[in-house]
C-alpha cells in the first residue's frame, strides 16, 4: 500500500512479475521514495475493503493518483467504469477506448495497474471467457469475480 499527498498510489500484490517496474514507475513519477509509516488513508481503505469483501460495498471512494502514461491512465479510468459484478473482454475494453486494434496495449496497461481491485482490472477477461492473466494469480481473480457475481444484499 502506498499513499502520496493524501491519495492512494499503490494497492497491489506484493509478489508479482512486474513488482520492480511498477514500484520504479511510481517512485520516479512522483519523485518520491517509499517510507514505511501509517497514513490516515489506510484506515479508510481498510474499512472500505472489508465492506467490499463482505458484499456491503460495490464502489470505493478513496482518493487515488495513478502514475503512468496517458494511455495507461485512460485504460485505468475506463476500467473504473466497468460495474461491480460485470466483466469485459480486452477487446471490449479496447472498443470502449475507441481503439479496437489496441488489444495488446490495453492488456499491457491492464497488467501495469498499481491499484488493484479499486481499479478493477480483475473484471477483464478473454473474449472466449477465459480468465486471461492477473497479478494476484488466477485463483484470486476467480474468487473476486465469484464474490462480485453473487447476489448483493443491503442489510442496513
Amino acid at each position: 500500500m502506498g499513499e502520496f499527498d493524501n491519495q492512494l498510489c499503490l494497492f497491489d500484490w506484493k509478489y508479482r512479475k512486474m513488482r520492480n517496474q511498477i514500484d520504479s514507475r511510481i517512485l520516479s513519477g512522483l519523485n518520491a521514495e517509499f517510507v514505511e509509516e501509517n497514513c490516515s488513508i489506510f484506515s479508510a481503505l481498510e474499512g472500505q475493503f472489508e465492506e467490499y469483501m463482505n458484499k456491503k460495498r460495490k464502489e470505493f471512494d478513496i482518493p487515488m493518483i495513478t502514475i503512468g502514461t496517458e494511455f495507461q491512465k485512460k485504460v485505468w479510468n475506463t476500467l473504473k467504469t466497468i460495474p461491480y459484478g460485470k466483466t469485459e473482454s480486452y477487446l471490449g475494453l479496447s472498443k470502449r477506448l475507441d481503439n479496437p486494434k489496441a488489444v495488446r496495449a490495453v492488456a499491457s496497461a491492464n497488467g501495469a495497474n498499481a491499484i488493484s481491485i479499486l481499479i478493477p482490472c480483475h473484471r477483464i477477461i478473454g473474449s472466449n471467457g477465459s480468465l486471461g492473466g492477473y497479478a494476484g494469480g488466477l485463483p484470486t481473480k476467480q474468487k473476486l469475480l465469484d464474490l462480485e457475481s453473487q447476489m448483493y444484499f443491503d442489510w442496513d
